[in-house]
């Protein structure tokens, strides 16, 4: 059972918890029974929780905190927008200001379109594709995440066991005619994505895609193939840059892997901890959001009622200007590889068959000794991961079941703490291997 201690309160939350939500959360992060927790407050790299227990966190509120929580600039600059209004549904300097930053970052962005939510950002760019080709049909990779819509929700956690191109649902709820839009590769394999372009580009509106599969690294040469493999073929190529943008590079993957796509999908750290997202993209692309600028069946209405809002925008604009102006990107990636290295060579050291596998500051442990290319290679045991990451939160390491987000918030300390509950994070699992 878990060592840390908890409060009545703590407690009395949990069960009300379990009254007013389904399943007892938000459909976010909840942990087994003895081990879930309610937070209180974060600071920096760490958080806290209602019993007063403190965590340095690695799940950053899945990914967006990567200056760490409560940053004082970013604090004083949303307290200063509040008390001058929340929210317009017009034009405010803020929404300005950061679109035209993120134009400078970001090297397939000529216009914005700002959105609430990663999923809506996916949808959208989809949506864009199509009225853009006048095409239906998308194509994206098996287990890429691209939110909680039904195009997204194609072969998102699938069983593995369908042949490609087939998509299988992973939700219930989606029409069943959803499935004749969605073409599904594996990822990595450009000699399959060939042959569906080949035999569907007259079909396909766009292909979808993570630069950084959850923790799947692109092979050498696979962007740039489906950049080459989407031009020849006259079919947008999308990033999903939700996760990657300003993490990997401040231009994004397409900055870091020195490849443009058409359009791409961007959140979390735009929004500096608020609810901010944004399709990017070329300006003829764009224009299919502008009324005056296409023919009617090109057109996509778009309204929503928190888009560009003043707060969330000065949230990413603050976030920005310190990522831009006081963070080194090439420091934040040799310190999470040293992290991450370390694990790989604890498991090696303890003859543990296991993988550390991902991109620097965005990685996890599968214990396979084989390669991870594709979804399907991560369809590993789980057993030894519950054990890790007990063990880590025992030792005051919180993470999400899948996935170390490291962030420019992390100190030197604690990284070397870190360390140590790597350690015995990695001896439970040679005693239970």
């Amino acid at each position: 059972m878990c060592i840390m201690k908890r409060n009545n309160e703590e407690f009395n939350l949990l069960e009300a918890a379990d009254r007013v939500f389904p399943g007892g959360s938000l459909g976010n992060i909840r942990l087994e029974e003895g081990y879930d927790f309610v937070v209180d407050s974060g600071s920096g790299s760490h958080i806290r929780d209602i019993s007063g227990n403190h965590y340095i966190d690695y799940l950053l509120g899945s990914g967006p905190m990567v200056l760490g929580h409560a940053h004082p600039l970013v604090v004083d600059a949303v307290t200063e927008v509040v008390k001058k209004g929340s929210t317009f549904f017009t034009q405010n300097r803020y929404a300005i200001q950061l679109a035209e930053e993120i134009i400078k970052a970001m090297p397939c962005a000529e216009q914005v379109r700002y959105v609430s939510s990663g999923t809506e950002a996916t949808y959208n760019a989809l949506k864009v594709a199509r009225a853009y080709t006048g095409r239906d049909k998308i194509l994206k990779f098996e287990g890429g995440f691209h939110g909680m819509h039904d195009y997204s929700q194609m072969s998102l956690s699938p069983s593995g066991n369908l042949p490609f191109p087939d998509p299988e649902p992973s939700s219930a709820g989606i029409p069943k005619v959803i499935a004749e839009t969605v073409l599904v590769a594996p990822y990595n394999d450009l000699i399959y994505v060939a042959e569906l372009l080949e035999r569907h580009h007259n079909e396909i509106a766009a292909v979808i895609v993570e630069p950084v599969q959850r923790i799947i690294e692109p092979q050498p040469g696979f962007l740039a193939g489906l950049r080459e493999l989407t031009r020849k073929y006259d079919v947008l190529l999308v990033f999903d840059e939700i996760v990657t943008g300003f993490r990997l590079a401040y231009g994004g993957a397409q900055a870091y892997y020195n490849v443009v796509p058409d359009l791409a999908a961007i959140g979390k750290i735009v929004g500096g901890g608020y609810p901010l997202a944004a399709v990017v993209g070329k300006e003829e692309i764009m224009a299919t959001y502008d009324q005056k600028s296409v023919n009617p069946s090109q057109y996509i209405p778009h309204i929503g009622t928190l888009n560009g809002n003043p707060v969330a925008c000065v949230a990413g604009l603050t976030t920005l200007e310190i990522l831009r102006n006081e963070c080194s990107y090439e420091s934040y990636h040799s310190k999470s590889n040293y992290l991450k290295s370390t694990l790989q060579g604890l498991f090696d050291e303890a003859e543990v068959p296991a993988t550390v596998t991902g991109v620097n500051m965005m990685f996890d442990v599968l214990f396979t000794s084989n390669p991870i290319i594709d979804y399907r290679s991560t369809l590993t045991n789980k057993t030894l991961n519950k054990i890790f990451d007990r063990t880590l939160l025992e030792n005051g390491i919180f993470k999400s079941p899948g996935k170390f987000y490291v962030g420019f918030c992390h100190s030197d300390e604690d990284i070397q703490q870190t360390i140590e509950a790597f350690k015995l994070g990695v001896a439970e699992v040679q005693k239970a291997n």
